[in-house]
């Protein structure tokens, strides 16, 4: 297990609360006056999370059970890794490698079954009041990114506090924290058409722009794409915060993955959730809070699926095995990248990743013409940690012999989320008024895990 040295009290910055850049363009907030004059105190901190759409299998990744009856076990084999005792899928040996710096918590589990519910869930730390079986739900509260994008985007940094590669998870909203706190889609990054979303800058994307009235008015023109109904304060002072964002050169050189050597990048993959994780990488250590990575597959083609590893997944007929084994490596290979850069880098205290998906996936191996899988189960699901200044090296809470229900430390989906609020220097337990002007706690019940903090 790695142990961390307490660092003390830290000490609190203060952040004027400004606007963010929205999903379809860069305009104000519409509280932006109002959160700069009372300000919050937040850290430099910040969140990765690889959201694994579809619902990863806890038995073909973290939670594999060689002893079980065939129509149980996973269809890989188990491979040692650094940490003695802890063992994974044999198509992750670069994570083997680096084990002592993951931590892995086997006991996860909720009971929303359908992709959007899930993903509600695990987002927000909401239980849908009437799950939808169809997966059209979308969430009455915000996501932790919307969140932290509404208690830290200020003056003190010109990142973007909330930036979705290559876009958003389709289930969540702002709700009552005002759109301008949607994530920033950045887009596919391995592209190589790719181009930055920060299309002002100080000289770094198209012509440079030193007319700051013509800048001013491409800022009302680009806003009238938000929600009509806010009302936005275009004081001087506000307008100045989001002209510093815009002309950021910081922010301009976080997007700008040609400082990345041709090595790093063949490091991370030339695809999707490699070139994914390196940018998400450069943002967060620029001083974006949350970086999402939906990920669904890390290539376009016939031949890929996302983790949706039920029979006759996107329609097409097989075994589910086939799909994982062509994608399981490009995790495995994404990760390790990741995790051995920012600790290579010095700022795995700074930075913290989260691997998960909605659910995991049913026990028992499903069979019929069509092939083999396994269905939707939230009963009990893997999630991977690193970084963050947790302790790593470990395996919290566990599983029965076959997967199917978590037999010590039962973990919530809040539980996880108050991991990661924690580090985002945020209390779980800050409320939110809603429209309706009732408070709201970001989470109700969750803890961060003590065995992890």
């Amino acid at each position: 297990m790695q142990h961390r040295h307490c660092r003390g009290p830290l000490r609190r910055r203060e952040f004027l609360q400004a606007g963010a850049l929205g999903t379809t363009g860069l305009y104000l907030s519409d509280l932006l006056a109002a959160r700069a004059a009372s300000g919050n105190l937040r850290r430099r901190t910040s969140v990765i999370l690889m959201y694994l759409h579809g619902g990863p299998s806890q038995l073909e990744t973290y939670d594999l059970k060689p002893a079980a009856p065939s129509e149980y076990r996973s269809i890989y084999s188990p491979i040692p890794t650094t940490v003695p005792g802890i063992e994974i899928c044999d198509l992750f040996p670069r994570q083997a490698q680096i084990a002592d710096k993951l931590a892995i918590v086997r006991s996860c589990h909720h009971t929303m079954a359908s992709h959007s519910d899930g993903g509600i869930q695990v987002l927000t730390g909401k239980t849908p009041a009437i799950p939808d079986p169809t997966s059209t739900s979308r969430s009455e509260h915000p996501d932790f990114g919307h969140v932290t994008s509404y208690l830290r985007a200020g003056a003190a940094s010109a990142m973007p506090q909330y930036v979705a590669l290559p876009n958003a998870a389709y289930m969540t909203l702002p709700t009552y924290i005002g759109v301008q706190h949607k994530a920033l889609n950045a887009g596919d990054p391995s592209l190589k058409s790719y181009r930055s979303p920060i299309q002002i800058s100080a000289g770094t994307a198209g012509e440079k722009l030193n007319d700051r009235k013509h800048l001013l008015a491409s800022l009302d023109s680009l806003r009238a794409g938000a929600d009509q109904h806010q009302a936005l304060f275009a004081t001087d002072k506000m307008r100045e915060l989001a002209f510093n964002m815009l002309t950021s050169p910081q922010t301009a050189a976080a997007f700008d993955l040609s400082q990345e050597s041709d090595e790093t990048k063949d490091r991370y993959g030339r695809n999707r959730w490699g070139q994914g994780a390196l940018l998400a990488r450069r943002l967060a250590e620029a001083g974006t809070g949350v970086v999402t990575m939906f990920m669904n597959t890390p290539f376009t083609g016939p031949e890929w699926t996302n983790w949706d590893d039920h029979i006759m997944n996107a329609g097409r007929p097989g075994h589910f095995g086939d799909y994982m084994t062509r994608r399981l490596p490009y995790l495995d290979q994404c990760i390790a990248a990741l995790v051995d850069d920012i600790y290579e880098r010095g700022t795995d205290e700074q930075v913290m990743l989260v691997v998960m998906g909605e659910f995991g996936r049913t026990p028992r191996l499903s069979k019929n013409s069509n092939g083999v899988g396994r269905d939707h189960w939230p009963q009990a699901y893997s999630v991977l940690l690193a970084g963050g200044g947790l302790q790593t090296g470990q395996v919290v809470g566990a599983t029965n012999s076959k997967a199917e229900y978590p037999t010590t430390r039962p973990t919530s989906p809040e539980d996880i989320l108050a991991v990661m609020y924690r580090h985002l220097g945020i209390n779980p337990r800050h409320e939110i008024r809603n429209l309706a002007g009732r408070p709201i706690p970001l989470l109700a019940h969750g803890k961060p895990l003590s065995e992890l903090t």
